[in-house]
């Protein structure tokens, strides 16, 4: 499959992935969203100018669906404030997690330790900026103290670090057998030549 082919083929399951997760971030599918913006930064790396725009475009479309089809406005939903474009640079710091891993890949088992500690750094700046802009700019939160904050940062950060994880950690086992499949037919294309000498 040609390298372009299949960076389109991964951005369509990407773009696929996070409108059916995101349609509802409460339901049994937990939100891909922010795996999504991990694995495309691995894989569209090349692509980052509009691929990174275009998932982005495709989330706010996807509120702005699931809030209008509520019958609310989008604009004034309580999660729409100030706070929600905090989510393009919340998002680029998992999509610039998953470039890290990238540029750093080799197929060797220590390349899933890049990749844990890209993703929990990456997360948690993702925590910081959405969670945080979304506390303290936000009206929904009438009291806001740095204590109050802080307790609320670390509540949600493990199950978005789990959910991410699920996702990429599924990511990473197919990323594993293409690439032991690609190794096998290699080394078999290799031998029948060797056996034709």
């Amino acid at each position: 499959m040609q390298p372009n082919t299949q960076r389109s083929l991964i951005f369509v399951l990407l773009a696929v992935l996070m409108a059916a997760t995101r349609v509802n971030h409460f339901t049994p599918i937990p939100d891909a969203s922010w795996a999504v913006f991990f694995i495309g930064g691995f894989y569209l790396r090349s692509w980052t100018r509009w691929a990174f725009p275009a998932l982005m475009a495709l989330a706010v479309a996807v509120d702005y669906a699931v809030i209008t089809r509520q019958g609310l406005s989008f604009w004034d939903h309580y999660c729409v404030s100030a706070a929600y474009w905090f989510l393009f640079p919340a998002y680029f710091a998992m999509w610039a997690g998953g470039l890290w891993v990238a540029r750093n890949y080799a197929r060797r088992w220590s390349t899933l330790a890049l990749a844990a500690v890209a993703l929990l750094a990456s997360t948690a700046v993702c925590q910081l900026l959405s969670q945080g802009s979304f506390y303290w700019l936000s009206a929904s939160v009438a009291d806001k103290s740095v204590a109050g904050w802080a307790a609320n940062y670390v509540e949600w950060l493990l199950p978005y670090l789990r959910t991410a994880a699920t996702y990429v950690g599924i990511a990473a086992l197919v990323q594993a057998i293409a690439a032991g499949a690609a190794k096998s037919k290699a080394g078999a294309i290799g031998a029948d030549d060797a056996h034709k000498r």
